[in-house]
This record gives structure tokens, sequence and C-alpha cells, in this order.
């Protein structure tokens, strides 16, 4: 312990040890002590060195640090004490503040030194693992060292840590644990370890934003006061704009977790605007950042419109309008909101319609395009904010021809209203104003309203202006040639480049694939000379590009001329050039802007982003068009007469041709209509036949069902029969209790009689049902000749049935006498043992035996009905079965013929096919002669015939 009051304490005599000397020794006594308390005296006296001896520490401290984690876990003080040495070693923030006044290379030194001992630390995945787990201790003395030490780390070794981090097993959960700390500081350092953790890592972003991120942070900025909150509310904003800007799976997760509908109360800043304060504005800043990030122009056009849709479903454009439109805004607020909403608005129906109907809280109210529009053309307003404002212009025309409609509309002379300001009043102000930035920024803008408008440009060509009193109005094309023109005159005392570009961009934009524009530009028999003059002269670094664009106009004029002027037809103007200017000059000076450093600026984003207003020069939009017609004009201008001449022969036949193969594609179509339609004819014939089918084997089912059912009651009946006549001839032989035995063959010949007495009877009603017809019959005359012998016939056979019965009936008459004696003999012999009364059982015996006759005679009566009607209803079933087999039959013969038509349309189809090949063959030979003559052929209508081709041909498989 004296050792440490020599370090710690005072003064002693002797020689002092030197630092590097102090450090060895406490790194000794940490690495040899083996009591707690002596270890975490010897960690705080290094903690104390580390600042001032940072380099001498971190060399010979860092593994005793390191170890000192992994070994004491069981004591926060002594774990809190080495956080924060390494800690020291490791952040080159103090070495910042004490290294202010000193020059670059000391701090460049210090920083390579934090980066050094990072390196060092991070070389092993296990430490940096170990100070993940160091995480989940609640204990405030190490918790938040270990969220300061991984901050610090970060800073120096970004890419690295990410990579440990993200495949360490709930290392990012682990971190966004620190977002629900109730202590306030360990979250907020927290906020800034995730910001560091999510830089340019989309991985690492994705698994935050999985990890609820969104939901926590938007809860600590409304607890903070949301745009009024502090610097935390400023940190959860950058968080989330690492999180979202070019993610588009975070996007996405955020709009439909419907987190854009929370912003929208960020934006409701309230009517007094007075006081601002600087944290409020970076606050709101970034918010407007925030929104900007889920529509910006590089997003997926898809990702963006939903978006787009989102915010005004919710309300949030409408709460940025009215900020637009408030009174008091800083001007950099004001700025970023007009960008803001800009985009919100860009290539939206809907958002643009609600953009044009939004008013200015004036009196009388004005639209908020010509409150905007007033800042854009005047001078004394703000460099940045009339650029805004040309882009929320730009943003409000894009793909908006209803828009571009209404701007025009406003130039033409049925719609003037001269006691208002309408938009295109301001454009034209700024046409033709002193101010070079205004003349630029109108003519960009002015351009955007005839952007792929064909309709719009014909429109504006009927716009007449009044230059002067006592003069004739021009046309507003013929003015910007004028002021052009002006404009070359004053040129040699130091004109304005920027106008005359924007000028020449108007013009280009509205000639382009115009070809009554064109006719108008070359009516006026100054601009075709003007334009020559330019090119051909040689001129300084900025009046090239002003010759380019001469040249690129003049280009246009004969891409697109129609040749209705006879002394400026295609053929003329291109003499004139080889003449005036020579080719190959015209080709370099056009290809001169392509070449400029603003173009290839302007051409990267549509936001017009410019360090300095003479820097302004290009429009977005304008770079696609230079870059779709140099070439096109580049060959129109080397192509002869001959060339054109073959080139619209060639044209014309191959218009001819595709109008054949767009027949024969038509009448492929109408056959695979057909075709189609047959399949479906047979599918359904195929269907109806399978369920006849079915229903054909249900019926002979239920047919089969019935003749089992008509065969055992057939069975049946016999049995009853057979158990009957026994019952009847086994009573009979029961006499006052005595058995009296029957011959067998008298009971045969009683069964053979009943027999032939039932048979009898049958056929005695069949013959009687004939009579009865023959007499119906007798009473028609024509039948009265003929029917006599057969009638007596009839009448023999039936007398003579008669008299069989009767016999029969005799018979069984007499059979039953017979059968009676014996027993009455037996009744005689018995008469002395049994009263006389006993003789009436003769005839009640009788009675029975006949009234049981008589019943089995209904019995068989009835079963003979159900066997005539089962026999019906087999005949039904038999009639039903033949029916189905006749329409199985039909069917089949129609889906025959339905297979032969099929057939017959494959093979029209195939010469057709072989027709189609042969007129492709002829394309494919006119278009190499194309090639051949030196024509660039669009291979799309090659294309759409091989798709066809290959379809028709899946088709036929």
């Amino acid at each position: 312990m004296n050792f440490f009051r020599g370090v710690m304490g005072g003064q002693t005599a002797g020689p002092q040890p030197t630092g590097a000397e102090t450090i060895q020794k406490l790194c000794d006594r940490v690495a040899s002590s083996t009591l707690l308390e002596d270890r975490r005296d010897a960690v705080r006296a290094l903690k104390s060195l580390s600042k001032k001896y940072r380099m001498e520490v971190g060399t010979q401290a860092m593994d005793h640090l390191i170890n000192i984690l992994q070994t004491d876990r069981s004591d926060s003080e002594i774990l809190g004490y080495a956080l924060d040495t390494l800690y020291n070693i490791i952040c080159n923030d103090e070495e910042e503040e004490q290294d202010e006044s000193e020059d670059e290379t000391a701090q460049k030194q210090a920083d390579d030194l934090g980066a050094k001992f990072t390196e060092a630390f991070i070389q092993e995945p296990e430490h940096t693992t170990l100070l993940l787990t160091m995480l989940e201790e609640f204990d405030f003395h190490v918790r938040w060292p270990a969220v300061k030490l991984l901050t610090a780390l970060l800073r120096n070794q970004c890419v690295q840590l990410q990579s440990i981090i993200l495949v360490s097993p709930m290392g990012v959960s682990r971190l966004m644990d620190l977002l629900a700390d109730s202590r306030e500081v360990i979250r907020n350092d927290g906020l800034l370890l995730l910001q560091q953790l999510t830089k340019g890592n989309a991985a690492i972003q994705k698994i935050v934003a999985f990890e609820n991120a969104f939901e926590r942070l938007l809860d600590i900025i409304t607890e903070e006061g949301s745009s009024d909150g502090g610097i935390v509310v400023e940190d959860c904003l950058l968080l989330l704009r690492n999180l979202l800007k070019n993610n588009s799976s975070n996007q996405n997760f955020f709009k439909e977790g419907s987190f854009i509908q929370r912003m929208r109360p960020w934006f409701e800043v309230g009517d007094d605007n007075s006081g601002w304060s600087a944290q409020k504005v970076t606050n709101l800043h970034l918010m407007l950042q925030l929104v900007r990030v889920m529509v910006s122009p590089v997003n997926s056009p898809g990702a963006t419109a939903s978006c787009q849709k989102s915010m005004y479903q919710c309300g949030l454009l409408q709460q940025l309008c009215t900020i637009l439109m408030a009174t008091g805004v800083p001007a950099d607020i004001l700025t970023e909101t007009i960008n803001t909403v800009s985009e919100v608005i860009r290539g939206s129906q809907v958002n643009q319609d609600y953009f044009a109907s939004v008013n200015a809280p004036s009196n009388p109210p004005r639209p908020a395009i010509v409150v905007l529009l007033m800042s854009m053309v005047n001078e004394r307003q703000p460099f940045v904010l009339r650029c805004a404002v040309l882009y929320c212009f730009q943003c409000f025309l894009y793909k908006n021809q209803k828009g571009q409609g209404e701007i025009v509309a406003t130039l033409l002379p049925s719609t003037i209203d001269a006691n208002s300001i309408s938009a295109g009043q301001l454009l034209c102000g700024g046409l033709f104003s002193a101010d070079s930035l205004s003349n630029w920024c109108a003519s960009v803008a002015l351009a955007h309203a005839l952007q792929d408008n064909l309709t719009q440009k014909e429109q504006l060509l009927r716009v007449q202006l009044a230059t002067s009193l006592g003069k004739p109005p021009v046309s507003l094309l013929q003015q910007c040639t004028n002021i052009l023109s002006q404009g070359d005159k004053i040129s040699r005392r130091g004109s304005k480049v920027q106008t005359r570009v924007g000028l020449l961009m108007l013009l280009c934009t509205w000639i382009n694939n115009c070809p009554i524009a064109v006719t108008h530009f070359l009516h006026n028999q100054e601009n075709v000379p003007f334009l020559t003059a330019q090119i051909s002269e040689n001129l300084g670094e900025d009046e090239r590009l002003v010759q380019g664009l001469c040249a690129l106009l003049l280009g246009i004029c004969i891409y697109y001329n129609d040749n209705s002027l006879e002394n400026y037809t295609k053929e003329k103007l291109k003499q004139l050039i080889e003449k005036r200017i020579g080719k190959e000059n015209f080709v370099e000076k056009l290809g001169f802007v392509t070449k400029h450093e603003l173009y290839s600026r302007a051409a990267q984003k549509p936001q017009p982003v410019f360090p300095a207003p003479d820097q302004m020069l290009f429009d977005h939009e304008f770079t696609k068009l230079v870059k779709e017609l140099e070439g096109v004009i580049t060959k129109a201008v080397h192509k002869s007469s001959e060339d054109e001449k073959k080139e619209e022969e060639v044209k014309k036949t191959l218009e001819q041709h595709d109008n054949i193969v767009t027949q024969y594609k038509e009448l492929i179509r109408e056959q695979d209509a057909k075709i189609q339609e047959l399949k479906e004819q047979v599918s359904s014939m195929t269907t109806q036949t399978e369920q006849m089918q079915a229903t054909m084997a249900q019926q002979l089912s239920q047919i089969q069902q019935h003749k089992d059912q008509y065969n055992l009651l057939k069975l049946k009946l016999g049995k009853e029969n057979a158990s009957q006549g026994a019952n009847t001839l086994g009573d009979g032989s029961h006499v006052n209790g005595m058995q009296t035995e029957e011959p067998a063959q008298l009971r045969e010949e009683v069964e053979e009689l009943r027999r032939q007495h039932a048979l009898l009877q049958t056929q005695l009603r069949e013959k009687d049902a004939i009579i009865d017809s023959l007499r119906s019959e007798g009473s028609q005359p024509t039948e009265g000749a003929t029917g006599g012998p057969d009638k007596s016939e009839l009448l023999k056979e039936l007398e003579l049935l008669r008299s069989q019965v009767q016999s029969q009936a005799a018979e069984i008459s007499q059979l039953k006498t017979d059968n009676e004696s014996p027993l009455r003999g037996a009744e005689t012999e018995s008469s002395s043992a049994a009263p006389s009364g006993d003789s009436s059982l003769d005839a009640t015996k009788t009675a029975e035996l006949e009234s049981r006759l008589a019943a089995q005679t209904s019995e068989m009566e009835r079963l003979k009905e159900e066997v005539q009607v089962l026999t019906e209803g087999r005949a039904q079933l038999e009639q039903q079965a033949a029916s189905s087999t006749s329409s199985a039959a039909i069917l089949q013969t129609e889906m025959a013929k339905l297979e032969a038509d099929l057939l017959e349309s494959k093979k029209e189809q195939d010469d057709l096919l072989m027709l189609l090949a042969d007129q492709d063959q002829k394309i494919q030979n006119l278009k190499k002669r194309l090639k051949d003559l030196g024509e660039t052929v669009d291979d799309e209508d090659e294309l759409d015939t091989r798709d066809q081709t290959d379809e028709d041909d899946e088709d036929e498989d």
C-alpha cells in the first residue's frame, strides 16, 4: 500500500519514477495481486493516468484490462474502472480538445493512435463479444462505460466492428435494449451508438428496423416534444434517416407499419411563428429530410407513388402546404419545405391537383403557384429559394398534361385576365426581364410546360406579344429569337450567356418533335442565317456552349422538317451546313454540349442544385433531350439525298410488310380464338359424356338392384305358398284330438288342380278382355265384314274354357267329398264315445279350409300385381338406358366432328405460319439492306414477330 501512497499521494525523497515505470509497476500489480482490492486500486490508478499517458497505458495495460473484464465479472466497480480506462485510450475526443491549438500533424497522430488501439482491441472477436455481454449488466457503472466504449470503437473502425456485431448472437438485440433503459443518459448514448452502428450497413439497418426501432424512436420523439424537443429528438431523427435512406426494405416496412401517419403531427407549427430556436429549426429540417427520403426520385416508382398516396390520405401534404403559405417561417425551413412538397407531388396526379387548388392567405386569395413564381422571378429573393421554387414548378408539371395545359392557357389571348396576375404573365415577365437568372428560370419553367406535350407546343404558337406602341405584335417564338439575336449583338461587350442558354433550351424543347413549330421557326428569314453565323465563328469557351446549342437547334430543324418551305427543305439546310460550316465542324460543335462539366452535373439528379448562380446553365430534363437527339441529328446531317430516298422507299416497304404482318397476326389471333372456343366445346362435350356415362352406370346399377329384389320376392312367394299349403293340409288331420293320415297322392292332385284352376281363370280373363275389345271394334262398319269368323271361333273357345272350368270345379268338389267321407266314417265309429252334437265339426273344418284357400288365392293375386308393377318399372329403366346410350352415341359423333374441324384449323394455321415466315425473311433481307446502307434499324418489330411466332408454336404444341 505504501507503493500506492507514493504514486497517488505526496512527494517522497529520492528520484521520482517516470510515467512509463509507474504504469509498468501498476500493470504488474494488476497481473500478480491475489486480493481484489489491490487489483481494483491498481486499475483505478491506471484510469487516472490513461489520459496523460495514453500511449503508455494503451501499450502496456490493454491486455491486463481485458483480462480483468473476463475474470472479475462479479465486481462492478473494477469493471467500471477497466472500461473507463479502455475508453480513455481509444477515444479521440479528449485528445481533440487538447490539440485544438496544435497543427494538423499532431491531430493526425492522435487519430492514428486511437485507430491503432481500436484495431488491437477488435483483433480478437471475443473481445467485442465480451463487451456486448457487459451491456446486459444493469449496474450504471458498468453499462454506461460499455456503451461509450462501443461507440468509440465504432467511430474508429466502423466496418470491421459492424461485421463482428452482425455475426454475434443477439448482438443487435442487446444494443436495441438500450433504448428501453429508464436512465436517460444511457438511452441517449445508446442512440449515438446505434447511429454509428447503422451507417452504411443495410443488413444491420434491417435488423434494427425489425427490432421495433421505428416504434421506439417515434415514441421518444413524441415524449421529447417533437419539433420543440431538444438534442435527443435530433439524435432520433438522425438514426431514422440512417435506417431509411437508400434502404427500400425499411422504407416499405415504415410505410406498411402506418408510421407515415405518425409524422403528420411533427409539422403542426401553430400560428405564432415568431420564435424559432436553433434546435427547432434543426429538428424540423431533419423531419423534412425524412419525408423526402420516402418520396425521393431515386426510389422505385412504385414505392414512391405508394408513399405519396399515403401522405395525401393522412393529411401530411396538406400540413406541408400550410407551412408553405405561413408567415414568419425561417428562410431555410421554407426552402426545405418547398423542396419537400415538390417531391411529394412529383408524378402524382392526385397530389398535383391538390397543389393546384391551394391558395395563399392573401386578399384577394392567389394560387400558391402564382405566389411561388413571384418569388422565382424576383431577383431580391435568396438564390436557394428561387432554385427550390423552380424545382417545385418542375415537379408540378412532371407527367402532368392537365397542369401543362392550365399554365399554357394563361398565355392564350382568350384566357388572359387583365385584373389578375397569372402564371403565364409571370413567366413572360421573367423571360424578358433584365435579370439573367430570371430569364433562365422562366425559360426552363416554360420548357417544362411543353415537355412531351405536342398539343401545348402547338397552342403556344398562338401567343402574341405587344413589344411597343405603334408596332404590330409578334409571336412568342419570334420574340425569343429576337432576344437571342440582340443578345448576340451585345455579346461583344460581355453578354449574359445564362440568358442565351436558357432561351436556346426553351426553343429546342419547343420545336422538338413538332413539325409545325419547326415551320414557324424557319418561316422567319433571319433565324437560319443567325444560327449558321453563330456556329461558324471561332469564339471563347463560354461561347462554344452557345454554339453547341445553336447546332442542336439547327439539327432539330433538319430532323423534324416536313419540307413544307421550299427555301428550307432538309436537303437545302444540309447543303447550307456543308458550305457555311462543314459537317465535321458542325458535329464537333454539337458534341461540345455533352462534354461540358455543368452538363454532367445537371444530368445526375432532377433537383437543380448549383453552388452559384453563374453555374446554373443546364436543366436535368434537357440533358435527356440532348442525349436522345445528338446521335440522330449527326446521322441526319451526314445522310445524302439518295440515302434518304432509299430509306423512304425501304420505310414504305417495311410499312407495307408491317401491314401484311399485322393482318396475318390478326388472322392468327382470330383462329387462335376459334381454336380455343372449339377446345372449350370439346371439353364441355367430354364432360357431358362423362356425366351421361356415370348416369347410365347408376341406372344400370338400379336396374340390377330391382332384378335382385324381384328374384328375392319370387323366392319368398314360393316359400310362403309351400308353407301355407302344408299348414292347410295339416289342420285337416286333427278331428276331436285324433290324427288322420292322408295320402300324398291326393295332396299332389289337389295342388295340380289348383294350379290348373288358376291358369284357366287367367285365360278366361284374357279371353274376356279380347271379347270386349272385339265387341267395341265390331261396332265399326269397316271391320264388320272381316271380324265375323274370328269372333265365332273365340266364342267357341270361350265356351269350351268355361266348361273346363266348371268340370274342374266339379272335380274339386268331388275330391273334397271323397276326402271328407273317411272323416265321417271315423266320426260314426266313435259316436259311442262322443256326443251327438259333435257332428257339426266337419262343416266347420271345411269352411275353415275354404277360407284359408280363399286367403291364399288373394295373397297370390296381390303378389302377381307387385310382380306386374316391378316388370313395368324394369321396362321403363331399360327404356331410359337405351335413351342414354343413344345420347352418348350422338355426343361421340359430335366430338369426332369437332376433332376433325380442329385438325383442319391447325392445318390452315400451319399454312399461315409458313406465309408469315416468308414475309419475315423478306423483312430481314430489307433490314439487312438498310444496315448495309448505314441506317440504324430498330429490331423491335423483329422481336415482336419472333415473340408472336414463339407463342403460336407454343399454342400448336
